[in-house]
């Protein structure tokens, strides 16, 4: 009996909530509607026909500077306080406590103590750009990059700041740099992906595959792996008894299958990714293997590269291979170091000259060969890490244990060619490398800048999500940075 009460009571209650509720509810949605009248606003509309994607080529906003995309990650986040940003009050001060507050990541291992580099710098090039002698064949291109000093995420984990760089947002699950430039503009060549990533054969750099994702764009616009060594993408060939016509029977009978089938399921953009997929796996089985063929090259290319030396040898064959592809119309390219190959908490001065080592003539020669076969001009090379370093010490104790701890305040990075300005150095840190202070580049304003040199106006990129206009900026104010360009 106070069961049957108790259950009348929350009926009635229920009932008198929604009643009185009511008015309330239907008030506020007159606010929202009034205040979305007031405005001039319109909610976006779905399309009401099925939407068909491809990486047809697209015209851009306005006319472009560059064609192409080559960057060159540096996964872990290279010490700029010893290849790219000297600072006299370092030496000055080396082994000192630092003058102010630090925002450690490894706090348990960490110090005050400042640590000045233990390598030389020195001018560049016609323009003096100063370089650490680590580096020498990047102080061979001086003067035809563009040295950043001021970039800036804020975010001191590599994860975060990896996705902050690549997608725009620290948040996982964006489309990365590669489809929006893709989904926007399309591919130049019928034969080979728009977007293709070159992974390193030690293991995949942090996050993954999300560094190549499409994120929520149509599949179509995600990277394509290039596999580490031979064979660098499996099954390109055809087997005996299907060479020939056999084969192009074969496909054109698939094709007929897949497109009665997607006429059935006209909003399965996956499916109609995945039969363009098909389709471009059947060019491949040519236009790969032959841009894959270093074999061509000249001998002075491949010295040029470093592929004569087995600490250059397997970065600088990526590198070419990055060069040849862009030449046969690729969109875009990313090169990955392995998985934290900079992340030099300790260790710093046994592990960064080996990691220099390994990419900084490969890195060079992409440069110097581009420019000399006239399409630097037209293509942008990227050379960078997600984070830098601090300028003070972590795991003291004997030197060769010493290293840096992640900075994401300020630190550097450099580009080259598709309108980049030529032997100029941006904006600048503290007097301890901390933090930038001067022309200070964030992620968003990178991303507004390479868009707009690609020809596209960053707010206008848009894709429909949700009823909601999304854009790799995401509404964050940024700007086209002006000074970097040429």
């Amino acid at each position: 009996m106070n069961k049957e009460i108790s259950a009348d009571k929350i009926a009635g209650s229920r009932r008198h909530f929604l009643a009185s509720s009511a008015f309330n509810l239907g008030g506020l949605a007159v606010a929202c509607l009034a205040q979305q009248v007031s405005q001039g606003a319109e909610g976006t509309k779905p399309p009401l026909e099925p939407q068909i994607f491809d990486t047809q080529p697209n015209q851009p906003h306005h006319a472009p500077r560059a064609k192409a995309m080559i960057s060159l990650w540096m996964q872990g986040g290279p010490s700029h306080h010893d290849l790219f940003d000297p600072k006299p009050e370092m030496t000055k001060h080396d082994g000192e406590t630092y003058p102010g507050e630090l925002k450690y990541d490894d706090r348990a291992n960490s110090t005050s103590k400042i640590f000045a580099s233990p390598w030389k710098f020195a001018p560049r090039g016609q323009c003096g750009m100063e370089l650490s002698d680590l580096i020498p064949h990047t102080g061979e291109i001086a003067d035809d990059i563009t040295l950043i000093r001021s970039t800036h995420t804020g975010v001191n984990n590599h994860g975060q700041s990896i996705t902050a760089l690549n997608t725009g947002r620290i948040i996982s699950g964006r489309p990365s740099l590669g489809s929006w430039l893709t989904y926007a503009l399309g591919a130049e060549t019928r034969d080979l992906p728009a977007y293709l990533a070159l992974i390193d054969p030690g293991q995949l750099p942090v996050m993954g595959t999300e560094n190549w994702s499409n994120g929520w764009l149509p599949a179509l616009y995600q990277g394509t792996v290039i596999r580490p060594q031979e064979p660098r993408i499996l099954n390109l060939d055809v087997p005996a008894h299907l060479q020939g016509a056999p084969q192009a029977r074969a496909l054109d009978f698939l094709n007929r299958l897949n497109q009665k089938h997607l006429i059935e399921r006209p909003h399965q953009n996956e499916l109609h990714a995945r039969i363009s997929t098909y389709e471009l796996a059947a060019h491949m089985q040519h236009a790969a293997k032959e841009a894959l063929d270093l074999s061509k090259e000249s001998k002075a290319t491949h010295q040029m590269y470093g592929l004569d030396d087995p600490a250059t040898k397997e970065y600088g064959e990526r590198c070419l291979i990055a060069r040849r592809l862009v030449e046969r119309g690729v969109r875009f390219v990313q090169v990955f170091t392995s998985n934290q190959f900079w992340d030099h908490h300790s260790g710093l001065t046994v592990s960064l000259p080996k990691a220099c080592k390994k990419v900084d003539k490969p890195s060079s020669a992409l440069v110097k060969d581009l420019k000399q076969r006239g399409l630097l001009d037209e293509t942008i090379v990227h050379w960078g890490g997600e984070m830098g370093r601090l300028p003070v010490i972590e795991n003291d104790g004997a030197p060769t244990k010493v290293g840096r701890d992640h900075n994401t305040y300020g630190f550097s990075m450099w580009v080259a060619g598709g309108g980049f300005r030529a032997g100029y150095t941006h904006g600048a840190t503290d007097d301890f490398g901390y933090k930038a202070v001067e022309n200070i580049v964030n992620h968003h304003d990178y991303h507004a800048t390479i868009l707009h040199l690609f020809g596209l106006k960053h707010e206008q990129v848009t894709f429909l999500r949700n009823t909601q206009e999304q854009t790799l900026t995401d509404a964050q104010e940024c700007r086209v940075v002006q000074e970097l360009l040429a």
